[in-house]
């Protein structure tokens, strides 16, 4: 199934919604969907069994540029059953960005939003156990946000080493 088709489905099923795509000056299209309804849009894709999204094969952060007000987080989804492929992306605010957890359909993304929460500050509203992953509980700031500024001393060590 192609993500026109896709598409198409999400806008039927869930009418009155912002729901767009995006396929011109890209390499492989994408739906773009509110953070309110990623939740629920995942557990649709997922469950209906001729879309069968049963895998999330990753799930990213982008911030692209220091003065741009949003940050995306992008889903990259694969049916084992039918052998295909979507990305879906939510766009958010850097100030406070919240997004629905979709760790109730697909349990990897425990650790993919662990890790966005890391280093981008997003917060899964839900998540099961939202803490930094790479990071030490105490460290300031979001690493791979465009704005950060990196401590010029941690713990009594010189930054960077």
């Amino acid at each position: 199934m192609t993500t026109q088709e896709i598409f198409s489905r999400l806008q039927s099923k869930f009418e009155d919604n912002d729901i767009s795509i995006e396929t011109e000056a890209v390499l492989e299209p994408f739906i773009v969907v509110p953070s309110s309804l990623i939740a629920l849009i995942s557990e649709h894709l997922c469950r209906e069994s001729d879309l069968a999204f049963d895998s999330l094969q990753c799930l990213s952060g982008v911030d692209l540029s220091a003065s741009d007000e949003t940050m995306e987080i992008v889903y990259h989804l694969f049916s084992m059953t039918h052998q295909h492929d979507l990305t879906l992306k939510v766009i958010v605010p850097k100030v406070e960005p919240h997004v629905p957890t979709v760790e109730h359909v697909w349990k990897i993304a425990n650790w993919h939003e662990r890790e966005v929460y890391d280093l981008y500050g997003v917060v899964f509203d839900g998540h099961s156990d939202l803490r930094r992953i790479l990071l030490p509980d105490d460290w300031e700031g979001h690493p791979m946000r465009k704005d950060y500024k990196e401590p010029e001393i941690y713990r009594g060590m010189k930054v960077p080493y």
